[in-house]
């Protein structure tokens, strides 16, 4: 919606997007790192009060529930299923928004989501903290993830800006691949697509400064996989439980979206 209203300078379209931020407001203390994704990309793209200090509180309930001895903010109980969970998807968005209140919270978040997804081996993308044991690998979701490597690269491209750190280029290449449209997971190569995925990527492309490889990504997508009222398809949310597996998704509609409005010039690549 602020996408929306960046675009057509509409009045009505402000207030509709203002409105519906605030329908965000009983997620600020929800136990779950996904508050990342929620608060950042849900407020960032915003210039008002209202939507400043929603994203200031969640900065600081995220913040506070940040566990130092884990080192990151746990995936939390909103969901369901055990709390002390490192997952990718709890990266995106959760980095700049503890860096608005601790850059060294935010640090730590994402550098321990790496040790853990890019160690030896296959990646893993939720990892389980139990006492004493400590960190062990989980198969859900499984290491050919299609988002996986979308969303940590995402991440470490938000880092690279709001944290001003110099030190995540190796982080970068492993996670950087030929710019397609991916698998919803590469142990299935006759498996459907996942356009979020490849979305996802290319926002996060723009922000690194590869912007050939993003547009190359974008003009894919666009041509191949919207259809002439706008929306994306063949977008594949959990292959393995066989849920909502070639279907329009909110990440996918929505880092296009963005994504195309920084190629016009209507955002800045870093804003959200």
């Amino acid at each position: 919606m602020w996408l929306r209203a960046r675009h057509t300078g509409q009045e009505a379209d402000r207030e509709a997007a203002l409105r519906f931020t605030g329908r965000l407001t009983d997620w600020v203390d929800a136990d779950t790192a996904t508050r990342g994704l929620i608060f950042w990309y849900g407020t960032a793209l915003a210039d008002t009060p209202e939507a400043a200090a929603l994203r200031a509180r969640a900065a600081q309930a995220c913040r506070d529930a940040y566990d130092s001895e884990l080192g990151l903010v746990p995936w939390g109980s909103a969901f369901g299923g055990p709390r002390l969970l490192a997952r990718v998807d709890g990266v995106p968005g959760m980095v700049p928004l503890l860096a608005s209140v601790d850059p060294l919270a935010a640090r730590s978040h994402l550098h321990r989501h790496l040790e853990l997804c890019l160690g030896e081996g296959p990646s893993y993308w939720s990892w389980r903290y139990a006492r004493p044991a400590g960190w062990a690998p989980c198969d859900d979701p499984p290491p050919g993830w299609s988002r996986g490597r979308a969303w940590l690269l995402l991440a470490v491209a938000d880092a690279a800006h709001h944290l001003g750190t110099d030190d995540l280029a190796e982080a970068v290449g492993p996670l950087l691949q030929e710019p397609t449209v991916p698998r919803a997971d590469a142990a299935h190569p006759d498996g459907p697509l996942d356009t979020s995925a490849a979305a996802i990527t290319a926002a996060a492309l723009l922000k690194l400064g590869h912007r050939e490889q993003a547009v190359a990504l974008l003009d894919e997508l666009v041509r191949t996989h919207v259809t002439a009222d706008g929306r994306l398809l063949n977008g594949c949310y959990d292959l393995a439980s066989r849920a909502a597996t070639r279907h329009e998704l909110i990440w996918g509609d929505f880092f296009l979206a963005y994504a195309l409005a920084a190629l016009a010039g209507l955002v800045d690549s870093h804003d959200a």
